[in-house]
């Protein structure tokens, strides 16, 4: 009999999506001894990226033959955005103050001097990791990950047309990127269950964002009511209409500027990214959101809007699980290594500035994820600690494409520099 694995009818693979979601959900709500010390220690959103990422591990579904993904980040994630920012107060985001753009420049700043500096350690000990000649040089194929870990998807293609890496061997460093910005994921969501523990330690003043969570719920509270059958087709109608606007407005503009400035069209240019459609879309989504937020939409919050946008949240959450394959942690130890210390560099720098300016971990974890998650994860991280701070992961994920393609030729520059010597 022919295998028929992975599953490549997405009817199925968003049946065992829902599944995996249904499960956690379930039982982090039961009230026996097991479950409830269960979901203390791992967060019900690390479950939800877990469980799908055991099914692709297994073979039984893979992002690959999926386009749940693609559908859960181009039209769900948009849609979310639009419900999370409806009831946002601009006022109070600003108030947050600098830390968040202090802790978003600082990951990035990791992620420029990460690069070099674990091809320099590597190197003490494993000189043929890090080495390689001509378009095989690993140093080219490493500024990918540059691209993906400070801006994007099209930060990461620019780099590689730029460094003209062997695209042969690209898939390894497609899988450094995703196995080891998984992990680091994971880690992250583990974290936001030990949030109180961590800001004591950082002696972070949580205050801005405690009030901004309050005023959100204080509006939530003043009009919330059932909603009807009414309500939910409304807010329905609100999402999905300012999605299917950002669509139009992001083919528009991206088709715009990449048929009238050769500087975007240009794969190898540091403004290619404003050619990327997905970089409109984010932008376009939560401009809406928060022009909405200045009208009486906003009462839609008191009918569930946001609830409805972390439905759409947890879903994007499980295809995004989907796409990591646990197996492949041990396939190219050597590559893989290299993105741990990397990573392990900017985590680092983002803890010590992190302590030092008392930041509290909401922008640890944002700041982060807005570089190597971009917008696809940064709204699910921020989303984790509050829905209301959504919008805050989405700005500065948008704000990680803009500086993504100079940030990373800075890294790739520098990372040429040691692995040349």
């Amino acid at each position: 009999m022919e295998n028929t694995l992975p599953i490549s009818n997405d009817a199925i693979v968003f049946g065992i999506l829902m599944l995996c979601l249904g499960v956690v959900f379930y039982t982090e709500n039961l009230k026996n001894k097991f479950w409830t010390s269960f979901y203390k220690f791992v967060p019900a959103l690390l479950m939800c990226y877990l469980l799908p990422a055991v099914f692709n591990s297994l073979g039984i579904i893979s992002a690959d033959t999926s386009q749940t993904y693609f559908i859960a980040s181009r039209y769900l994630l948009p849609a979310s955005l639009v419900l999370f920012t409806i009831s946002i107060d601009l006022k109070a985001i600003f108030n947050l103050g600098p830390k968040a753009l202090i802790m978003f420049l600082t990951g990035t700043f990791g992620i420029i001097i990460g690069g070099p500096l674990a091809i320099l350690l590597i190197s003490t000990f494993s000189p043929e990791t890090v080495g390689g000649a001509g378009f095989d040089a690993v140093w080219r194929g490493l500024s990918t990950l540059a691209g993906s870990w400070i801006g994007g998807g099209a930060n990461q293609a620019a780099m590689l047309e730029i460094y003209e890496y062997n695209q042969e061997l690209y898939g390894g460093m497609v899988l450094v990127d995703i196995v080891v910005a998984n992990i680091w994921m994971a880690i992250l969501l583990l974290g936001i269950g030990k949030r109180k523990k961590i800001d004591k330690w950082l002696k972070a003043d949580n205050s801005a964002i405690d009030t901004l969570q309050e005023k959100v719920q204080n509006l939530s509270d003043k009009i919330t009511r059932n909603p009807t059958l009414t309500d939910l087709m409304v807010i329905l109608s609100i999402a999905f209409v300012a999605v299917g606007i950002a669509h139009l407005g992001s083919d528009l503009i991206s088709g715009y500027l990449n048929n009238n400035f050769e500087s975007v069209s240009d794969p190898k240019s540091a403004l290619s990214s404003f050619g990327s459609g997905f970089f409109w879309l984010i932008s376009i989504a939560t401009i809406i959101g928060v022009i909405l937020s200045f009208t009486k939409v906003k009462k839609y919050e008191g009918a569930g809007a946001s609830k409805i946008g972390s439905v759409f949240i947890y879903v994007l959450v499980a295809t995004i699980g989907m796409k990591m394959d646990l197996g492949k942690i041990f396939e190219n130890p050597g590559l893989i290594f290299i993105g741990i210390v990397w990573m392990a560099i900017h985590a680092g720098l983002l803890i010590l500035v992190a302590k030092l300016i008392k930041a509290p971990y909401f922008f640890l974890a944002v700041g982060s994820q807005a570089n190597v998650g971009g917008a696809a994860s940064a709204p699910v991280v921020a989303a984790a600690f509050h829905p209301s701070l959504a919008s805050v992961g989405a700005l500065l994920a948008v704000f990680g494409y803009v500086v993504g393609t100079y940030g990373a030729l800075l890294c790739t520059e520098l990372m040429r520099i040691v692995a040349t010597q």
